[in-house]
């Protein structure tokens, strides 16, 4: 429900013969909580004058808006909730070496893609890129000393491309600093994988291997480490402290082959 304030015309004179009777009368409403509709509305913070002997509303000045060392402030992506992708279908030819830049607010991250330990995650990640899918998507978790985690549609880490790709990683795996690994639910089998993603940015996630190779960072490690101290907050629907306060965009997705 939205609370209206109910405002009594200004400019109305009283007969002076009214005056201690009508404060009084406004003293016993306030302390009671009443207005004119019945209905308690919020407190309003207010300053008097006493030469104009009137209320008049306290206006804040606004906040400064957050720096964040290495990232340009942008505005919040428009939402893409329940946004779908087709399937990838194509493969990635092994003797080729494949590389994604994603160009972020807080600078380029270049990932070589593990194409030859993981071809068949390596190619839907490849094709999520072609198709633009992660152009606006955000880094919605970030985790200082374990991960930044970035690739949801609904920006919350609930949301994918409605399929999924298994390939479970190899089992002598290991997440350290830089490896690039998809996210899935715990209750999903080891390997599988839709379009969420994470860096591991400490030295070890120390994470079983169950997450699906994606690649590694070649490039860009200033970037992963500048979105990696971003100040972060619980979101509204509570949990761990991990959405950025600021938004953190991926604005372009690009695929190189050589």
């Amino acid at each position: 429900m939205r609370w209206r304030e109910s405002l009594e015309p200004r400019g109305l004179r009283r007969p002076a013969a009214f005056l201690g009777a009508a404060v009084l009368a406004v003293l016993v409403l306030a302390a009671c909580g009443s207005s004119s509709s019945g209905t308690s509305a919020p407190a309003v913070a207010t300053t008097t004058s006493t030469a104009a002997s009137q209320s008049e509303t306290t206006t804040q000045p606004a906040p400064p808006a957050l720096k964040v060392p290495g990232c340009r402030s942008v505005p919040a992506p428009a939402s893409r909730a329940g946004e779908q992708a087709s399937k990838p279908t194509a493969r990635l030819d092994p003797a080729r070496s494949y590389t994604v830049r994603l160009a972020t607010n807080c600078g380029p991250i270049v990932i070589r893609l593990a194409v030859k330990e993981a071809p068949k995650i390596a190619a839907s990640f490849a094709h999520l890129v072609q198709i633009g899918y992660y152009n606006g998507l955000t880094f919605h978790r970030v985790v200082a000393g374990f991960v930044i985690q970035g690739g949801d549609p609904n920006g919350n880490g609930s949301g994918g491309p409605s399929w999924e790709v298994v390939e479970p990683p190899p089992s002598n795996l290991h997440y350290t600093k830089g490896v690039v690994a998809m996210a899935k639910s715990g209750a999903a089998p080891a390997g599988s994988s839709g379009s969420q993603f994470f860096i591991v940015t400490g030295a070890s996630a120390n994470l079983p291997p169950v997450y699906a190779l994606v690649g590694r960072v070649t490039s860009g490690e200033n970037a992963v480490e500048a979105i990696s101290h971003v100040p972060t907050e619980a979101s509204p629907e509570g949990g761990e402290a991990s959405k950025p306060r600021i938004p953190i965009v991926i604005e372009h997705a690009t695929l190189s082959v050589h």
